[in-house]
C-alpha cells in the first residue's frame, strides 16, 4: 500500500466586513430645518413662522409667542394669580410681554418656582403652534438675545421632542384634526357619558362660532390642553367641527359642438329623415381645387341614397 500525503486544508477566509449601523447614522430631520440649522450655529435673533415667533438666544429658545396660544399674561391674570393692572405695568416697564416675567420676579410679585412653571407652560404651548406645518417659509432676523428673567432658554431638540409627543397624544385620542381649528358645535347624544366639570365648562361656551383657541383664551387655559379636551369630547360624540360652506353646484356640461357641414346623420341611415345641417354652405369662392370638387360630388351622391 502506498501512502499518499494530502495537503492541509486552506485556512478559512476572513469574515466580510459588516457595516456598523449605530455609527454614522443621520439624525432625524427636525420639525423646522431652519431652526435646526440656527441651533447648530448658536444663532441669536427672532425666527418668524406662519403661526408665531420663536426668540433664540445662542441657539436655544428663550421665548415663544403665537396668536393661537393665550400667552403668559392670560394664564396669570384669568384666575386671579395676578391682577391685570400689575401685568400691564410689568409689560410697560419691560417694553414687551417677553420681559414682563423678569420685572415680576424682581418686584417679588410671584415666587420664582411658580413663575418659572407658568413661563415654561406658555412657552411650550406657543411653540407647539409655531412649529406646526406651514405653507410659507420662515424668516430669521439676527439681533439681540431675548431673556425672560433668570430662566434658562430651552434647547431646540427638547422643544421638538415635546411637540412631537403632543401631536402623537392628540392623534391617539381622536385622529381627526379638524376640531383643532374649526368653529365648534355641540352634538347632542343620548348615550354619551357625562363630561367632567372642566369639559362641561368648555361645552357650555361652545356656540358654533368660537374655535378651540378662542375657548382657551376665554377660559384662561393653555390651548394645547384645550385641544386635548376638545378631542376627547369629539371622540365621545359631544362636539364636532362646524361644517364648511356647501360647494357651488356643478355647472351643466357645455353642449357638444355642431357637426361639421355635410355629415348630417349619415351614421343612422334609414332611421329617419336626415338632420338639417346647422351651418349654411360656404359661398362660392370661384375656382376650387379639383379634389375638393370631387369630394363634394361624392358627398352629395351619398346623401341622396
Amino acid at each position: 500500500m502506498t501512502a499518499v500525503d494530502t495537503p492541509a486544508p486552506p485556512p478559512p477566509p476572513p469574515p466580510l466586513p459588516v457595516r456598523d449601523r449605530t455609527r454614522g447614522e443621520r439624525a432625524p430631520a427636525g420639525l423646522s430645518p431652519m431652526l435646526t440649522r440656527l441651533a447648530a450655529e448658536r444663532a441669536t435673533g427672532v425666527l418668524v413662522r406662519e403661526h408665531g415667533t420663536l426668540h433664540l438666544d445662542e441657539g436655544r429658545v428663550a421665548y415663544a409667542e403665537s396668536p393661537l396660544a393665550p400667552g403668559l399674561g392670560v394664564l396669570l391674570t384669568t384666575h386671579g394669580t395676578l391682577r391685570p393692572e400689575i401685568w400691564q405695568e410689568a409689560v410697560s416697564r419691560a417694553g414687551g410681554q417677553g420681559g414682563a416675567a423678569r420685572v415680576l420676579l424682581a418686584d417679588g410679585r410671584l415666587a420664582e418656582g411658580a413663575l418659572h412653571l407658568c413661563y415654561l407652560s406658555a412657552l411650550y404651548d406657543a411653540a407647539y403652534f409655531v412649529l406646526a406645518p406651514s405653507s410659507t417659509p420662515g424668516r430669521f432676523r439676527y439681533g439681540t438675545g431675548h431673556r425672560s428673567g433668570p430662566f434658562p432658554p430651552v434647547p431646540v431638540d427638547a422643544l421638538e421632542r415635546e411637540t412631537l409627543r403632543r401631536r402623537a397624544l392628540l392623534d391617539r385620542i381622536w385622529p381627526d384634526a379638524r376640531p383643532d381649528s374649526a368653529p365648534l358645535l355641540r352634538t347632542p347624544t343620548a348615550a354619551a357619558p357625562r363630561p367632567t366639570p372642566r369639559r362641561q365648562d368648555l361645552l357650555d361656551r361652545t356656540d358654533g362660532v368660537r374655535t378651540a383657541a378662542d375657548l382657551a383664551r376665554d377660559l384662561g387655559r393653555q390651548t394645547f390642553h384645550t385641544l386635548v379636551d376638545v378631542r376627547r369630547l369629539a371622540a365621545a360624540g359631544l362636539l364636532a367641527p362646524r361644517p364648511g360652506p356647501e360647494p357651488p353646484p356643478a355647472r351643466d356640461p357645455a353642449p357638444p359642438p355642431p357637426a361639421p357641414y355635410g355629415r348630417g346623420d349619415r351614421a343612422g341611415q334609414g332611421a329617419g329623415p336626415a338632420r338639417a345641417d346647422p351651418w349654411p354652405p360656404a359661398p362660392d369662392q370661384g375656382t376650387e381645387d379639383p379634389h375638393i370638387t370631387l369630394l363634394k360630388r361624392l358627398r352629395d351622391a351619398l346623401e341622396a341614397l
